[in-house]
């Protein structure tokens, strides 16, 4: 009979807690027994780092703040983007929903390269970025939000079953650039899982069923990185939090502009002045030191 995640979760905080007694390593046969115990069960929970060698699907969704808050979503894509080609992968857009300034609602795009999930899964949280508003005609000083979401492509069986009544599947046309290129059927396709909530658009594909069946991957994968959250914080005694609010107190990082600049990560500490640099793409200090998270 298949485990649950949970009892797993619970029989690895239960050996890990028997690791912390004094007289632990009195039996050396039997710790080393409950410490490949423990390696064995953590192996078990959806091998989430055999999915770290993979790609990755980037999603930017824009929260608090409008047309700043969208703009700042696309200052965040060309960062993602540009790091992509320093690191030598490619990118490939999977969906997008633009404003008329440029910015954008809402968009996904596919990261193809070795390690491309594992090096950008901690990216994953709410960003916010204070400066000056171009948007304003009194330039005022304002403060914006955008959600990340970094989640792993599958390409063999994924570890994650949907069941069909847990799910709605909708269609529509697709958007595109204006005269022939613009799709006429309704081939862009948004599933949502009913029971979290969570849901997807995919409109890059040619037809209707390879749209589904790519969302209904990308769906997997915001199922599993949603799972992976979920262990963390059970295994930190936290309770299982509920859909990341994108504004104020979540945020991972802040991007200042004004008065000064400044990129400061809230979770591992670091600080980078040349906000700039940052923006073109250089995170690599932030990016080595979630790895320690």
């Amino acid at each position: 009979m298949q485990r649950s995640t949970e009892e797993i979760q619970n029989e690895i905080i239960q050996l890990e807690a028997e690791m912390n007694n004094v007289d632990f390593w009195n039996d050396k046969v039997h710790a080393q027994t409950v410490i490949k115990t423990i390696a064995e069960l953590k192996d078990m929970l959806l091998g989430a780092k055999k999915y770290d060698k993979g790609n990755a699907v980037l999603s930017i969704l824009s929260g608090a703040g409008g047309d700043d808050a969208e703009d700042f979503s696309a200052m965040l894509l060309r960062m993602y983007e540009k790091y992509a080609e320093n690191k030598g992968w490619s990118v490939s857009l999977i969906h997008e929903n633009k404003n008329d300034q440029g910015g954008y609602r809402n968009v996904s795009i596919e990261i193809t390269g070795k390690d491309a999930y594992g090096t950008l899964k901690n990216e994953n949280g709410v960003h916010r970025l204070v400066r000056l508003s171009p948007f304003n005609a009194k330039a005022k000083r304002s403060t914006s939000f955008s959600l990340v979401e970094v989640v792993p492509v599958f390409i063999d069986n994924a570890p994650i079953e949907l069941n069909p009544d847990e799910i709605k599947i909708e269609f529509s046309k697709a958007g595109g650039p204006g005269g022939q290129n613009v799709n006429k059927r309704e081939t862009a396709v948004r599933i949502v899982h009913l029971p979290t909530n969570l849901s997807v658009h995919v409109s890059t594909e040619r037809s209707q069923e390879q749209n589904r069946e790519r969302a209904m991957s990308l769906l997997k994968g915001k199922l599993f990185k949603k799972q992976e959250e979920d262990q963390k914080r059970i295994a930190n005694g936290l309770s299982i939090a509920k859909t990341t609010e994108i504004e104020w107190g979540s945020q991972i990082r802040n991007y200042i502009l004004h008065p000064y600049k400044l990129v400061k990560d809230l979770r591992t500490g670091i600080e980078v002045y040349n906000a700039d640099k940052v923006l073109d793409g250089e995170i690599d200090e932030f990016i080595e030191a979630e790895a320690n998270l």
